[in-house]
């Protein structure tokens, strides 16, 4: 395809950055999407200001994270079902964090996804976002011929949300600031489901949850997995990704 041809194909789609940050440690991750979201303000504000014009960047990023429990701004610390030796026992850390939502699990086989989006460029409603998020994950898993969707009255993507074998494969927390988003969500591929034994996840004490490989019953090739969600989350959005 040549240059021209792609600029046709761009017209009226928001670039937008894809980086995929690998196996990164948690507080690293949120420190790096704190500064790119301060940035991005930061210049919304200088328009502002200024009267000015200048473009704003977007950012979809992808990572794993090494084993971690972190809990939102709502949530109730005894959802944490270990204490400090328990942690050191399961290799895992804990954070207390700023965005929405209550305690989850990240870890190896779990794509996270940090959108760090001016929803300007996209559209400012908060609600749209997530179910835009969440569509994107249900089409991914559409790929893999599993049927989901959403559980009336809680964020995130579900299998069987309508009877007693509701379980959860993606869970989402975001925080917005000026309409700039961080955070997002974590999408279970091939993680050790057992680590969610030991909290009440999403403060959710009656539901299950799950994984594509404990669906499938087998392991996915986590960069097919990114690269479905990936295309998926940029036809939603209308992005044009750029590496």
């Amino acid at each position: 395809m040549n240059s021209k041809e792609d600029q046709t194909l761009s017209v009226g789609l928001v670039p937008t950055q894809f980086l995929d940050w690998g196996l990164t440690d948690y507080q690293e991750a949120w420190d790096r999407q704190e500064e790119l979201l301060n940035k991005t303000v930061a210049l919304k504000t200088e328009n502002r200001v200024n009267g000015t014009h200048l473009p704003t960047p977007n950012y979809l990023i992808f990572n794993e994270h090494p084993h971690v429990y972190t809990l939102g701004k709502s949530g109730h610390p005894e959802n944490l079902l270990l204490d400090e030796q328990g942690l050191k026992d399961k290799q895992a850390t804990y954070y207390k964090i700023n965005r929405g939502g209550d305690i989850t699990y990240h870890g190896p086989g779990q794509i996270v996804g940090y959108p760090i989006l001016d929803l300007d460029n996209f559209f400012t409603d908060i609600h749209l976002y997530l179910r835009k998020l969440e569509e994107a994950v249900i089409l991914t898993l559409k790929d893999y011929g599993i049927e989901s969707g959403r559980y009336p009255g809680y964020t995130g993507v579900w299998l069987d949300a309508d009877n007693e074998k509701a379980r959860k494969i993606c869970a989402m927390g975001v925080r917005c600031s000026r309409w700039v988003t961080m955070h997002g969500f974590a999408f279970n591929v091939n993680v050790d489901l057992d680590y969610f034994k030991n909290i009440v996840p999403c403060g959710i004490d009656d539901k299950a949850v799950t994984s594509l490989a404990a669906e499938l019953g087998r392991t996915l090739d986590m960069e097919e997995v990114k690269g479905k969600l990936k295309k998926h989350i940029a036809e939603l959005f209308k992005m044009d990704l750029q590496p």
